[in-house]
């Protein structure tokens, strides 16, 4: 596959131990841009986006351990039943085929795993969703063989001097300390019973284990989730600091997929071109000819139903300004004099172009007043 446009530009890595300049941090090498909206989508198209695994598998560990406390009933039943089933035949095993007993252990075994592998799923698609909504795409897993050469300088790079790194060593020290504060208070809550366990029957042994095992990973999960949370904030982060751009980068982009501004400025200077030399025909459709009185003319063209705003139609000075001025006269368009609202027209708007928010009000009473001369009426421009 051919490398983008903009990678093109970036010099290639001869050797296992380059550090490319692209690896460390946007503002060292320049790119201090924020990413374009195609930048943004292209990474996307490409699986490129800020996800954090710590979440989901989050989501995934507690929506699953909610889940099989409020079916623990069903599941120490059915694991009860699987073994009862199985006990039943151990003095007798030609009682039963071994199609039968195959069928009896996966109707057990789904009634017992369907429910938390169904919760699982929801929780991973609804983590999944959450961060990077419905997207799906080959890319991140098609085979690629610039891949298969180590870069020393990279992980280099991404083991001791990314941000990234201290921030996922910081986030591992505080997640131990946070679950062995967890262990140890819950379980030096339950020291007096857990003492007591040896004259306790065997079943609230059970209970009390299992209760106590239940509060620690629920509460664990709670934290974490809020950890993944922050997580979460700082993948975006880097994602979307991954994707700053260059101010070269950003002419290159913008000359790929919006057209080159020399050609573009090109056009625009012919089109107006085309409009001057047709001016004097759109002269009789003009709304108000503003005059200097002598030395500026310039038309107006206004239709509420279809337009925004007044647009420039033509525009002249001496002999252009008499010409428009005679060609008004001639087909009934008013001529209003306003000599420094002609003068502000004539240098900063072209022909064609709708006329500034600066000049609406000046222009909204002349229209005004034109469309009562005239008998119509005007809204406010």
């Amino acid at each position: 596959m051919s490398p983008s446009p903009l990678e093109a530009l970036r010099p290639p890595l001869t050797t296992a131990f380059d550090i490319h300049l692209q690896w460390f941090a946007a503002e060292d090498e320049g790119r201090t841009e924020e990413p374009s909206e195609h930048k943004i989508r292209k990474a996307r198209e490409e699986g490129k986006v800020a996800k954090s695994a710590e979440l989901t598998s989050t989501l995934v560990l507690l929506v699953t351990v909610v889940t099989l406390a409020f079916t623990a009933g069903s599941f120490l039943g059915n694991c009860a039943g699987l073994v009862r089933f199985f006990l039943s035949f151990v003095a007798r095993p030609d009682s039963i085929s071994g199609q039968a007993m195959y069928r009896a252990c996966m109707g057990y075994f789904i009634r017992i795993a369907l429910p938390l592998c169904v919760a699982a799923f929801l929780a991973a698609l609804l983590g999944n969703v959450a961060q990077v909504g419905f997207l799906f795409t080959v890319k991140p897993i098609t085979p690629d063989p610039s891949r298969i050469a180590p870069r020393i300088g990279r992980w280099l790079q991404r083991s001791f001097l990314s941000g990234e790194a201290a921030f996922n060593l910081v986030k591992a020290m505080v997640k131990v300390a946070i679950i062995v504060a967890i262990v140890y208070v819950n379980i030096s809550g339950e020291m007096p019973r857990i003492e007591r366990l040896v004259l306790s029957p065997l079943f609230s042994g059970i209970s009390l284990i299992a209760d106590l095992g239940f509060r620690i990973i629920v509460e664990a999960s709670i934290v974490m989730l809020a950890i993944s949370l922050i997580d979460y904030w700082f993948q975006r982060r880097q994602h979307m600091e991954s994707l700053k751009m260059s101010k070269q980068e950003m002419k290159e982009e913008r000359r790929l997929y919006e057209g080159d501004p020399l050609v573009k400025s090109r056009l625009r200077e012919r089109m107006r071109d085309i409009l001057r030399k047709n001016m004097m025909q759109q002269v009789p459709k003009a709304t108000v000819v503003i005059t200097n009185p002598t030395h500026y003319a310039v038309a107006l063209q206004y239709s509420r139903g279809t337009m925004s705003a007044p647009t420039l139609t033509a525009k002249g000075v001496d002999t252009i300004a008499a010409r428009i001025r005679e060609i008004a006269t001639e087909n009934g368009v008013p001529l209003v004099e306003n000599r420094p609202l002609a003068q502000a027209l004539y240098r900063e708007v072209e022909i064609g172009d709708e006329i500034p928010a600066k000049f609406y009000e000046a222009i909204s009473v002349i229209i005004a007043q034109v469309f009562k001369m005239t008998g119509g009426s005007a809204e406010a421009v």
